[in-house]
Formats: structure tokens, C-alpha cells, sequence
């Protein structure tokens, strides 16, 4: 069977392309690494375009990781946790994930979390009582948040019902 061939990208022609890649959306240096390499680019000629996109501020992996804690909390609804995995998993520092978790303020947080208690907890339907809370609480733990601050949360608002 036929399969088609990749084309291969001159350096030129690949940081041509890369730096609208980067335009587009903020991007971590890993996944502009792996796009490179697609390219059928050299270690030494992605290493290079790498550090010319860091250099033209195309690459920010604090602004990355900035815009990643924003978008995955507001519109997704993740907790700190998975968003930490997540930015672990693309490679980017310990410090500008804790300048990316900056972003998401406690008070609004403990909201977010709440609201997504409340809504679990009311499509429990046919589960009664504490079986109810620990289904609410395993969900949100699966959305990334701290089971502590799911039970202190049912505590304080839910009754075993």
C-alpha cells in the first residue's frame, strides 16, 4: 500500500514554517521540538531554530505556561493537580509552572470547585448519603482537585442526604 512520504524541510523553510506554527498559539518548547524533528530536521538544526524562536520571543515557556493554567482552569474546569501533570509532561520547569499556578486565585478556585460539587452531587439521583459525597469527591479528583479541600468543601455546604 501506498503511504505518502513526509516532506523534509530545509532549516530555512522550517523556521519559516515553525514561527507561524508559534504565531498562532503560545507553545511549549517540546512540542515545537517534536514538530521540528517531523520536519526531518538535524538535532543541531532544531537546536538552532529553537533558540532563534526564544530569542524573536516566538518561545516563552513562562508565557506558555501562563496562558495553559488560564485556558485548562476557566474553560475546562481542571484542578491544580492535573494541570501540574499536564505541565510536567510537556517539560516545563518547576518554576514556571508555580508562576503559571499564580494565575489561578484561591477564592475563585474554592467557587469553581463548589459549583462543580453542587452539580455532581445533584445528578446523583439514585445514590443516598455519603455514597453521594464520595462519588462527588472522586469526581472532582479526577478533574484534578485536592480531595482535603473537595471534603472540607462537602463538609461545609452538603449534607448526607
Amino acid at each position: 500500500m501506498f503511504e505518502p512520504t513526509k516532506k523534509n524541510y530545509t532549516p530555512k523553510e522550517a523556521k519559516q514554517k515553525i514561527a507561524k506554527y508559534c504565531a498562532y498559539q503560545e507553545r511549549c518548547h517540546q512540542e515545537v521540538r517534536d514538530k521540528l524533528y517531523s520536519f526531518g530536521l538535524a538535532k543541531v538544526d532544531v537546536e538552532e531554530i529553537i533558540y532563534e524562536l526564544i530569542k524573536q520571543d516566538f518561545l516563552n515557556e513562562q508565557r506558555f505556561a501562563l496562558a495553559f493554567v488560564r485556558g485548562k482552569f476557566r474553560y475546562k474546569k481542571w484542578g491544580r493537580n492535573k494541570i501540574v501533570q499536564e505541565l510536567k509532561r510537556r517539560k516545563i520547569s518547576d518554576y514556571c509552572i508555580k508562576k503559571g499556578l499564580q494565575e489561578i486565585q484561591e477564592e475563585q478556585y474554592m467557587d469553581v470547585l463548589t459549583e462543580l460539587l453542587r452539580k455532581k452531587i445533584a445528578s446523583l439521583k439514585a445514590i443516598k448519603g455519603y455514597q453521594k459525597n464520595y462519588k462527588a469527591v472522586q469526581f472532582v479528583m479526577t478533574k484534578g482537585y485536592e480531595s482535603d479541600l473537595a471534603w472540607s468543601i462537602i463538609k461545609e455546604h452538603f449534607t448526607a442526604t
